[in-house]
């Protein structure tokens, strides 16, 4: 009888013992290191979502608007972009241009860039009503901030996060006006919606009357905030004419300059007690993803900070438009970034 008493016992310590250690390996990708407050090996940073595709339109020529639906989706704000996977697995950004009131569904315009990456002609192609979508949790970086008074300025597709907050802004009692330009009416999508807005908003199509009229940006009153998502020289030509640069807000749906080769450097991997050469034409983040192959990427262009991760030592060449000057100070983009000097540190 006491024998079967020790078999049991240590039987049952041992299937204790293998659900803690399930559990621990579960809990660190990189185990038996110490588990990572938000693991970055074998986990995404956000959760997976599923949306169903339930209307399909062209509100302008070579755009795609989409409505998705599900039960699950989370509430966001006005300037949030969600991550879109592709049937091929690329992954690409689009700003929700909906209204955040609606639950349970999201709207997303994408244009067609026939010279692009290769994701609008996806998207375009087999994107199609019914289909289903896998998306990632909205992310805002481009918050709309309380104010008195806006100008808001949208080139091209940049109308999409700017919708939303002109309903915001609306709905605020603020004063707002819209500078909206194009390639031709045809290629703007969205003015019906913008049409009961009367003369708050502003039409520039480039072929009949050229580019955008910035004048509403020195006459502002002060403590206006201004608000530009389109193409660079946009982005360029509103910094430049409004009065205070620091009252402009900027979203970016490309990279404001493609960064160059640098030197090449070595990367100590603190958790997994590695070290990658990084070279001098390749990327922090695919030197790392060879020794992490489930590190977390997006855009691989320095501005949906999907690779940004703590750097514990080393100076860091920041080539990103997105981090601010306080995250800068412990953390980076892997995608674009690199070493100042020869060697970096990271919290990997």
């Amino acid at each position: 009888m006491r024998r079967v008493l020790a078999v049991t016992a240590v039987a049952g310590a041992a299937w204790v013992t293998r659900r803690a250690l399930k559990r621990r390996i579960g809990d660190s990708p990189l185990w038996p290191l110490p588990a990572l407050e938000n693991p970055v090996s074998g986990h995404s940073p956000r959760r997976a979502l599923r949306a169903l595709i339930v209307s399909r339109t062209e509100p302008a020529q070579g755009v795609l608007h989409l409505v998705l639906e599900s039960t699950d989706l989370p509430a966001w704000t006005p300037g949030a972009h969600v991550d879109v996977t592709l049937p091929s697995g690329l992954v690409r950004q689009y700003s929700l241009c909906g209204d955040p009131a609606d639950d349970g569904r999201y709207t997303i315009a994408i244009r067609l860039i026939e010279d692009g990456r290769g994701g609008s002609r996806e998207a375009h192609a087999q994107l199609v009503e019914g289909a289903e979508l896998e998306l990632r949790p909205p992310r805002n970086r481009f918050e709309l901030v309380p104010a008195a008074s806006y100008v808001f300025v949208a080139g091209g597709i940049g109308i999409t996060p700017i919708l939303p907050m002109l309903r915001s802004a609306a709905a605020a009692g603020a004063d707002w006006t819209l500078v909206y330009g194009g390639r031709s009416l045809d290629s703007m999508p969205f003015l019906d919606e913008l049409a009961p807005y009367g003369d708050r908003v502003t039409v520039h199509p480039e072929d009949e009357v050229g580019l955008p009229d910035l004048t509403p940006l020195a006459a502002a009153a002060p403590g206006t905030l201004v608000y530009c998502c389109g193409p660079e020289p946009l982005m360029r030509a509103v910094t430049a004419a409004a009065p205070d640069p620091a009252a402009v807000h900027l979203e970016r749906f490309a990279p404001a300059a493609e960064p160059g080769p640098g030197r090449a450097f070595t990367v100590e991997l603190r958790r997994s007690g590695r070290i990658v050469e990084v070279a001098e034409e390749e990327s922090t983040l695919a030197a790392v993803r060879r020794e992490l192959p489930d590190t977390p990427y997006s855009c691989e262009q320095g501005f949906c900070g999907t690779c940004q991760h703590r750097v514990l030592a080393g100076a860091v060449d920041h080539r990103d438009d997105l981090l601010t000057d306080q995250e800068r100070e412990d953390s980076m983009l892997l995608c674009v970034s690199r070493a100042k000097g020869d060697h970096l540190v990271l919290d990997l």
